[in-house]
């Protein structure tokens, strides 16, 4: 996922404490996602939120 927002211009700030966790997150420099492998993903939303609405916070 941090690689697809990059890709797309997001700007992206993970977070972890585990040092292989940081080292993971790093390590979306070293390749580039395919226009086919972009739109697997994009095709994974299907508009639901496991969250709070955003639109909807204070």
């Amino acid at each position: 996922m941090l690689r697809r927002h990059l890709q797309l211009g997001n700007v992206v700030i993970p977070r972890s404490v585990a040092a292989a966790r940081i080292r993971e997150n790093i390590d979306v420099f070293g390749f580039t996602l395919s226009d086919d492998e972009m739109t697997a993903i994009a095709a994974l939303d299907r508009g639901l939120h496991t969250g709070p609405d955003p639109d909807t916070l204070d």
